[in-house]
């Protein structure tokens, strides 16, 4: 099975790209977030070792044909401020994911929603791809506005749906359509 080819997508002021070596940094500084590497795979220690073995995971997304995991970086100055992954898990039938991140420096910038604008327009015109989901924490209101301006629309609340942390927490379900 072929490895998924990753393209760079325009997402002005920035660009979705595949993420380097050069974005240790940004890693290392969202690892000390107290919740992002309790959701995703961000690991919790901000030595490089940890950030390196993450940013091939990154990689190993393609090879694996689970998804397509992008670093959101500055279009003029290439600094990774983000990630936004596609993820295939459930692309038998016809959905695709997403999920993404912005490094706490860089919140309130539009970031997250330039970012998910662009990865859904360009997820939804990809074979197979009928319906894009997220899910967001109540809580999380900046991550569900985000989506909101991006064009999801919120379908409802799934109770108990995802264990963080040792406990079992609500989240809100979206959905973009083409």
């Amino acid at each position: 099975m072929n490895p998924l080819e990753q393209p760079v997508l325009a997402a002005f002021p920035y660009r979705l790209r595949p993420f380097s070596t050069d974005d240790v940094a940004v890693i290392q500084e969202v690892s000390e977030d107290p919740l992002i590497p309790l959701i995703t795979t961000v690991p919790a220690s901000g030595s490089k070792t940890a950030a390196l073995a993450f940013i091939q995971r990154q990689h190993q997304r393609l090879a694996d044909r689970s998804g397509y995991s992008f670093a959101i970086a500055d279009a003029t100055s290439d600094q990774a401020v983000g990630q936004i992954g596609l993820w295939l898990k459930n692309l038998s039938q016809g959905r695709a994911s997403i999920g993404y991140w912005v490094a706490p420096s860089q919140r309130g910038k539009g970031v997250a929603s330039t970012a998910l604008k662009a990865l859904s327009t360009w997820g939804l015109a990809q074979s197979g791809i009928h319906r894009l989901e997220l899910y967001v924490e109540p809580w999380n209101e900046g991550s569900w506005r985000a989506a909101e301006h991006a064009g999801f629309i919120r379908e409802g609340t799934l109770r108990s749906w995802l264990e963080i942390d040792g406990q079992r927490r609500d989240m809100y379900m979206y959905s973009c359509l083409p």
